[in-house]
């Protein structure tokens, strides 16, 4: 699909884009993908050590020496976020 591309569309993608946007909005924008793909390649990079770490773990949650794995999302604590599930109602008195 990108064998047909050539220097022409690509010349015309930025002189749209220069005519959406405008110039004082370019560098802004710029910014902001690259700021996206920095948490996007971090959180590759993340997800590839997760993979890593859950082979030192075992399927209970604890690590080898037995205590309790972190939470992967904060890394701290070994509990977990979920809160218990809520009191049934009482039943309607006749």
């Amino acid at each position: 699909m990108l064998r047909n591309v050539s220097a022409w569309h690509v010349i015309v993608v930025l002189v749209v884009v220069l005519l959406l946007f405008g110039a004082n909005r370019l560098p802004g924008l710029a910014k902001s993908i690259g700021q996206s793909m920095k948490i996007f390649k971090n959180e590759i990079k993340d997800l590839s050590d997760d993979g890593r770490r859950d082979d030192s773990t075992t399927t209970t949650g604890t690590t080898a020496t037995g205590a309790t794995a972190p939470d992967p999302v904060t890394g701290q604590g070994g509990g977990t976020d979920v809160p218990p599930p809520p009191v049934p109602p009482a039943p309607p008195r006749p």
